[in-house]
């Protein structure tokens, strides 16, 4: 685990791309080829606003989608397709850009992606942290041991309050009840990941997580575990935490 301190947002994302930037170039460099997982969110703005910007191969990195509610049209301006679309496909026009298709057939929508997803290793993914504390729609208790690539899950009222309180939807009605979300297990499974989590509201979450060993009722104090995680975190999300001495800040 590695932890870089950054004064705010825009710092914070600046540095997350040069990281993201420097790993896709290094498995292009080496295998002709990278794979990008992406998360959304409010959280991710500065992160792929900077990314988009680097000095990157776009023609030959592929770029999966983490999750998405189920049944709302791409056309909606939650819906997170559309965000990908719009922030990141494009402007960089990547290879190729495999959505999870949440309208109609979910059963072969999910082993669509699951097939693509899982040709090749990962090389990196872009994983916030909710404010429950939950890595793409794993909401507490997440299933750590589940082996699906992707699964339909049943959004807790925390994290449907999260997805109003970043001004996605107007009432919380109308914020869906499940998902489709690429699992924990299949999180994992990336050789790198790149946690950005700016904003005060997320400080509880980065407490949570750092303060406890693994815990399904934390769901990302698994990414501890990982062998290549890189936390970014800027003074609003870490106000409720000591820094360390070993935290890189620049």
């Amino acid at each position: 685990m590695k932890i870089t301190l950054s004064k705010d947002a825009a710092q914070l994302g600046q540095r997350a791309a040069d990281l993201t930037a420097a790993l896709l170039n290094d498995a292009i460099a080496r295998n002709g080829a990278a794979r990008l997982v992406l998360s959304t969110g409010a959280s991710q703005f500065e992160t792929l606003g900077a990314l988009v910007k680097k000095d990157v191969d776009w023609s030959k990195v592929e770029v999966f989608h983490l999750d998405e509610y189920v049944d709302l049209p791409i056309t909606h301006p939650a819906s997170f397709r559309k965000y990908i679309k719009e922030r990141f496909a494009d402007l960089v026009h990547p290879k190729a850009v495999y959505y999870v298709e949440t309208e109609g057939d979910l059963t072969a929508a999910i082993a669509s992606v699951t097939d693509k997803l899982r040709e090749a290793p990962v090389d990196v993914a872009l994983i916030g942290i909710g404010e429950n504390g939950h890595i793409a729609f794993n909401d507490p208790p997440a299933d750590f041991d589940n082996p699906n690539a992707y699964i339909v899950v049943t959004l807790d009222d925390r994290c449907r309050h999260q997805q109003l309180g970043e001004g996605w939807f107007e009432t919380l009605d109308q914020v869906p009840k499940q998902a489709v979300s690429m699992t924990v297990g299949e999180i994992m499974k990336a050789k790198a990941i790149i946690s950005s989590v700016p904003h005060k509201v997320k400080a509880e979450a980065i407490r949570n997580t750092l303060a406890n060993d693994p815990t399904p009722m934390v769901p990302a104090t698994i990414l501890k575990t990982h062998p290549c995680w890189n936390l970014f975190i800027d003074e609003n999300s870490a106000s409720l935490v000591e820094p360390q001495p070993e935290w890189k800040t620049e």
